[in-house]
């Protein structure tokens, strides 16, 4: 691998791994790694990567990558007391003993992180990404019997 693509490589497990919020804290951060370059470099690279600032929830701005799913535009924002009173739950779908939940971007992970503590019967696990989760039922678990159980979880599912 070319040291230019080795350098894009490691900005971009950088940028996934770490929440960076100046470039010289990213200029730090390549010279932990053994990337030593120039202020100048650091910004041709970040241009090619198509690296973005985002907002955090605490109103510091960090650097990310257009593929994060935190960087995706949400097409109706919603307020802070909004989000707090939602389950950010959308809607749920079944085919056989799959599941598939759609929620509001960024709310699939704390739902499943949810469901699969609850250790439901009816549920064997979840995969989850920004706004879905795939849920895996057990065997001979009815669809009716999962939102059942999902409804501890997410009340307003049913």
């Amino acid at each position: 691998m070319g040291l230019k693509n080795n350098r894009l490589d490691k900005l971009r497990k950088l940028f996934t791994s770490r929440e960076l919020c100046s470039q010289d804290e990213v200029l730090r951060a390549l010279r932990k790694e053994g990337i030593h370059i120039t202020q100048a470099t650091l910004s041709r690279d970040m241009k090619q990567l198509k690296v973005a600032k985002a907002a955090m929830a605490d109103g510091r701005y960090i650097y990310v990558l257009p593929t994060e799913t935190m960087y995706k535009r949400v097409q109706k924002p919603m307020t802070a007391r909004e989000m707090l009173t939602t389950s950010g739950f959308l809607s749920v779908n079944f085919s056989g003993n799959i599941g598939v939940i759609r929620t509001r971007p960024g709310y699939a992970s704390s739902i499943a992180y949810n469901i699969d503590n609850a250790r439901l019967d009816s549920v064997l696990g979840t995969i989850a990404g920004d706004d879905t989760i795939f849920v895996v039922l057990a065997p001979d678990t009815t669809h009716k019997d999962a939102l059942d159980a999902l409804s501890y979880i997410i009340p307003d599912i049913q």
